[in-house]
């Protein structure tokens, strides 16, 4: 019997945006899938990508990721011209669409990628549906962070 290969949560993640976190209160997620050439498959899985400055936008019914940074390998790129800023197209049913459409244009949401990361052989973004936090906000979320940490010591410590 030939059993699946676990991965841990670590194994699969390519990029994180850790500011999405720290900058917006993240309402809603939803896993995307991305249209991607082939030289960018293979950075993905050498790790070289960054999202912090990225967002998603709709235009003509369709989402698009934009900002998104992509380096190429030197050696799989020999003949192909690679952008490593491209907008690229996301892979989303038309009612997510409609969804997204929905909450950031009429609720005032804004559309951030958290995470990309692999989900089998296919490339995966995760993207948030987020409001924006304001700078008192984010003293008291670095507060709570604080005391939970703290909190975990002293248990730690007495057990």
């Amino acid at each position: 019997m030939a059993g699946k290969k676990k991965h841990k949560q670590g194994d699969n993640v390519i990029a994180v945006n850790r500011r999405a976190t720290h900058d917006y209160f993240i309402e809603d997620r939803i896993e995307a899938g991305l249209s991607l050439q082939g030289w960018e498959v293979k950075s993905l899985r050498a790790g070289k990508a960054n999202i912090s400055e990225a967002y998603v936008t709709i235009k003509d019914g369709e989402a698009i990721l934009l900002g998104a940074t992509i380096n190429p390998l030197k050696n799989s790129c020999a003949f192909v011209v690679c952008d490593p800023t491209r907008t690229r197209v996301l892979l989303l049913n038309r009612r997510e669409i409609n969804k997204l459409i929905g909450q950031s244009q009429r609720q005032g949401y804004t559309i951030i990628p958290l995470r990309l990361y692999w989900k089998g052989s296919w490339a995966k973004l995760e993207i948030g549906i987020a409001k924006g936090k304001q700078e008192h906000d984010k003293r008291d979320s670095l507060k709570e962070k604080q005391w939970q940490r703290e909190k975990e010591r002293i248990m730690k410590k007495n057990f």
